[in-house]
């Protein structure tokens, strides 16, 4: 049996009779077949591939001699090209700048989207390099500080920053009104009352946005999902960035709010105090201070974003999770 990937048929061998490929949600790329692919399209030699995260997008590690490198391909309902071009274009502006980030390569030929024919459509993937180190989810002072120095690092080149390929804008129509819309289904057959409660919940926050100096805020590319779990401290203490899927324009505060998730989770899972949660931000704000300012005003409007932060997260589950 053969597959005509481009016309979505499949050939049944000694005959003549076609069938339409079923409706597929997410493929799985062959690991074995992406390392050819690879070794092709960037001249590498001597490689090996292998399947790190089946997810929303998958993440394959390359290595060869030594050398590491990510390959992501994402999920044609989730990215398409323009948005993986946006965030290609921000990724190369930020090292440029010289922020610390997993940036995007380019193949021989000068492409970074690299095309597959998938059953549910094309796909794309984009070769990283490899941020060099591990996650630490407790985190010293010192690794505090130096992730609140890296990521005002990627606000000062973000700040004002107009891209030219589209990435959906972090807006109260994208955190607040579309998640309101597309989660709604969910809470029929009785549950009407769990969703008014998120919908009047909502509507507060938005109030209680609307009551600060928003105009006075900083406003630039977002990472939006700035956790643990994407960023890696090497040996030598640098912190490197990674996975900017989320990236967007939005209030700059957002990404701070974004980290503040980390130390609700663990003071929610008892990890940690309340009291030591504020003083481990309050050192975060600090490094983030040493390079870049933020106000009291952005600061004491964190609460309401990050209540935003769960509303976004849950139209992105509910989206890409049956």
């Amino acid at each position: 049996m053969s597959w005509k990937t481009g016309n979505k048929k499949r050939r049944r061998s000694g005959g003549s009779q076609t069938m339409d490929i079923f409706p597929t949600r997410y493929s799985l790329l062959s690991a074995t077949a992406l390392n050819d692919y690879l070794q092709q399209c960037y001249a590498l030699r001597d490689t090996t591939c292998r399947l790190l995260i089946h997810n929303v997008s998958d993440t394959y590690l390359l290595e060869s001699s030594g050398t590491r490198y990510v390959f992501k391909i994402y999920r044609d309902a989730h990215r398409k090209m323009e948005e993986i071009n946006g965030e290609v274009e921000l990724l190369n502006i930020l090292h440029t700048g010289g922020a610390s980030v997993s940036r995007p390569l380019a193949d021989k030929e000068g492409r970074y989207l690299q095309p597959f024919h998938a059953a549910e459509g094309i796909r794309y993937g984009v070769l990283f390099t490899y941020a060099e180190g591990e996650v630490y989810t407790a985190m010293s002072d010192q690794q505090l500080l130096e992730v609140g120095r890296g990521i005002a690092r990627i606000h000062q080149i973000t700040a004002g920053l107009q891209l030219t390929h589209h990435r959906q804008p972090l807006d109260m129509e994208a955190l607040v009104d579309a998640p309101l819309r597309v989660i709604k289904p969910a809470f029929a057959n009785g549950l009407e009352a769990e969703y008014e409660y998120l919908r009047d919940t909502a509507t507060r926050v938005k109030q209680q946005l609307s009551a600060f100096d928003l105009p006075s805020f900083s406003h630039g590319y977002c990472h939006y999902d700035f956790l643990p779990k994407n960023f890696h401290f090497d040996s030598a203490g640098s912190v490197t960035f990674f996975d900017f899927d989320f990236a967007g324009a939005g209030y700059l505060i957002n990404d701070l709010a974004s980290f503040y998730v980390h130390f609700f989770l663990d003071v929610l899972h008892h990890k940690m105090t309340q009291p030591e949660a504020d003083r481990q931000f309050a050192v975060f704000i600090r490094g983030y201070r040493a390079l870049r300012p933020v106000s009291e005003a952005e600061l004491a409007s964190i609460p309401y974003w990050g209540y935003l932060f769960w509303l976004f997260y849950f139209r992105f589950h509910y989206e890409n999770f049956e």
